[in-house]
């Protein structure tokens, strides 16, 4: 691949995992509007998050499937186009429909639906067109523009606030116009694919897999939708703060909620770059970043002024930062290219169940005890990171057999 084509390739790459995170990030800086519009509750408002994110996981793994079956770029072209008519919908239900709260929750699933086939396929398409160190790398921008999205989202979708809540409805068939045309134009996929087994054939091999590699696989899955879980929850709380208690609006709430944001993409962008396939590198890192989420949400508990927190907040974004990329390089050389779309894609699921799941149950936690809801996450973060240290096994790092560490996995 030429020099030129593969930076276009990377973008476009890049740019899917974008329009899929600001499907939901753009929406938190309009929540508070969107409520007293719509005369909705905290945790109705809630639900448009929550919809959209559990549309997504129950179509991941058949979107997966079909992604292996045929190819990556199918899957993802019409799945951008259906996560544009989502917008497109609950857009006009806002704009002038009756009961205008269910058609944009129908709008959501739509979008949830489209997100399906996008960055959890856009992570197989990293595997299977880069190899080694590079494919590190690529997977790391992969989750850095990830969280780009999300320290962008909150800034455009304060801005378009500016003209009426509901106009991010509106800019998500523009933004995926976007990423459509790059990857149509620019995105190659190699012709020597083999096609899966029947269907029941299929599965079976995949549960075999699982039975036999489950244990630090499933411990990754969980590493990365705690992440995104805490991430969600922490950003719903935050954006309820500083309207109710601080008054800041607009852009400059959207400014502020990019802050820890900011924080994480920088370090995921930098992890990607410097793990290349050292797995033991990865694991420590994980487990470093898991303590720095502890510390962080177990002190959040005696700052209350705006700017301490957020500087205390930023330590659990530096963690993030340093578990993300590793749990995508984990996962994507894992399997076989073969079935690569659907293990991917199953992690997609746990990561979105992450984000459907944060702001309720921050929600939760906050109305039960504002400091019990912090050490809550606290802890649970601590026993993820245990989890990672005991159940991930490396060779020549906790086997003592080779300096370079292979993690204890067969293709899959």
């Amino acid at each position: 691949m030429a020099s030129k084509n593969k930076g276009m390739a990377i973008a476009a790459i890049g740019s899917i995992p974008l329009i899929m995170t600001l499907g939901n990030s753009m929406l938190i800086p309009i929540f508070p509007q969107m409520q007293d519009a719509l005369n909705l509750s905290q945790m109705q408002v809630s639900l448009t998050i929550t919809v959209f994110s559990i549309a997504a996981a129950i179509l991941i793994p058949i979107v997966g499937y079909l992604s292996d079956r045929f190819s990556r770029k199918v899957v993802i072209v019409p799945s951008l186009i259906l996560f544009g008519i989502g917008g497109l919908l609950a857009g006009f239900g806002a704009l002038g429909f009756s009961h205008a709260y269910v058609w944009i929750l129908i709008g959501r699933i739509i979008q949830g639906i489209g997100a399906a086939g996008t960055a959890p396929i856009a992570m197989a398409l990293a595997g299977d067109l880069f190899r080694g160190a590079e494919q590190s790398r690529v997977l790391g921008i992969v989750e850095a523009s990830n969280g780009l999205g999300k320290v962008l989202a909150p800034i455009l979708g304060s801005l378009l606030a500016i003209f009426t809540w509901y106009a991010v409805f509106f800019a998500f068939p523009a933004i995926c116009l976007v990423s459509i045309l790059l990857t149509w134009i620019f995105i190659k996929e190699k012709n020597d694919r083999q096609a899966p087994p029947p269907f029941g054939k299929y599965v079976r091999r995949l549960l075999n897999g699982f039975k036999q590699e489950g244990r630090w696989l499933f411990t990754t899955y969980l590493a990365g939708g705690t992440c995104l879980f805490t991430l969600f929850g922490i950003l719903f709380f935050l954006s309820d703060v500083l309207e109710e208690k601080y008054s800041i609006e607009g852009v400059m709430k959207g400014l502020v909620l990019a802050i820890p944001l900011l924080v994480m993409v920088t370090f995921s962008y930098i992890t990607g770059s410097k793990i290349g396939k050292d797995l033991a590198k990865m694991k420590k890192l994980m487990v470093i970043g898991f303590i720095l989420m502890t510390i962080s949400y177990g002190f959040l508990v005696f700052f209350e002024k705006l700017i301490p927190f957020l500087l205390v907040l930023s330590i659990s974004s530096v963690g993030a930062g340093l578990v993300l990329p590793c749990v995508n390089s984990f996962i994507t050389g894992s399997v076989g290219r073969e079935r690569r779309g659907i293990v991917t894609s199953l992690y997609g699921s746990v990561r979105f169940l992450g984000v459907a799941s944060g702001p309720p149950v921050f929600t939760h936690l906050e109305d039960w005890s504002r400091n019990g809801m912090f050490l809550s996450i606290a802890t649970f973060t601590l026993l993820v990171g245990l989890l990672i240290l005991t159940l991930i096994r490396v060779k020549g790092k906790d086997d003592h057999k080779n300096k370079k560490a292979k993690v204890r996995y067969h293709y899959i």
